[in-house]
Order: structure tokens, then C-alpha cells, then sequence
């Protein structure tokens, strides 16, 4: 085996993917405990942030928030529905678009979702202004790379 060459182009410390993969599996791992008491995934946490925000919302409208397509999250909210948590109806304005709504039992989980953002900045040790300029940083990318990815099939989910 050859010592690494830190001008390789290919040398995974090198590459900006790595480290992202690597913090948000690590990062949903440190999540897992956290939404555990909650009874919700991590995937099914951001789907609740959203309708937290924005209630009811249609699977193209979500997918297009999460940057995740149909194939993904119907399975989702399917569990999420079964959960008790959303219900899932036809829009009367457009039958073929499916509107995504909290139960009663979801928005009352919003309480007790409170705590999850302080308890992992606790645990991340991060101080909030470092908080703040990573996620800036990351935001940035995602809006460029979703920029440069937008697929038809996800604007005509809208």
C-alpha cells in the first residue's frame, strides 16, 4: 500500500461529500435517543417540522421542502399515518394531489418536541454562533445544489 498523497484529487479527506455523510449519520445517531420518547425517527422528525410550520401541505410540497421524492416519503407517512400522527386526504381542488395534515395527536407532540433542539446543541458543544455559521454554510449548499438538481418530477409534484 502507497502513502496517501494529500494532492490527490481522490483522497476521501480531500473530497467535501465525506465529511457531510459522515456528520449526518453521526448526527442522526445522536438524534435517535432524543426522538426515542418521542416515538419518531429522525426522517419523521423533519417531516413534522415542516408541517409544524406549514399545515396542511401536499407530498410534492414536502418532498420538495425535504429535497425527497414521492418514492421515499409516501412510506413515510404511511407509517406517520398509522402513528396517529397525520392524515393523508385527496385535495378536493385537485384530486390528483394528496394533502398531508397533523392529527390533533401531532400538533400536540410539538410540545414535547420542544426540548430536542436545546438538548442537541448541548450535546453537539458547539456555542450557538458556531451553530449559526454552520448552518448558514450548509444552507448555502443545499440551495446551490438544489439549484443545479431540481428534477421535473419534483416540480410537477407541486
Amino acid at each position: 500500500m502507497s502513502a496517501p498523497n494529500d494532492d490527490d484529487p481522490l483522497n476521501l479527506d480531500r473530497q467535501v461529500c465525506f465529511p457531510l455523510y459522515a456528520a449526518t449519520n453521526l448526527l442522526q445517531r445522536a438524534y435517535r435517543p432524543v426522538l426515542a420518547p418521542l416515538g419518531l425517527t429522525y426522517s419523521q422528525y423533519l417531516v413534522m417540522l415542516v408541517l409544524w410550520e406549514h399545515d396542511p401541505l401536499s407530498v410534492g410540497e414536502l418532498g420538495a421542502r425535504l429535497h425527497l421524492d414521492s418514492g421515499t416519503l409516501t412510506p413515510l407517512l404511511k407509517r406517520m399515518e398509522q402513528a396517529g400522527l397525520v392524515a393523508r386526504r385527496r385535495d378536493p381542488q385537485d384530486e390528483r394531489r394528496v394533502l398531508i395534515a397533523l392529527t390533533q395527536d401531532g400538533r400536540d407532540l410539538r410540545a414535547a418536541a420542544r426540548k430536542v433542539p436545546e438538548t442537541l446543541e448541548n450535546q453537539l458543544g458547539l456555542d450557538p454562533v458556531a451553530i449559526e455559521d454552520l448552518r448558514s454554510s450548509v444552507q448555502a449548499m443545499v440551495r446551490t445544489l438544489a439549484g443545479k438538481t431540481t428534477s421535473p418530477q419534483s416540480k410537477e409534484q407541486l
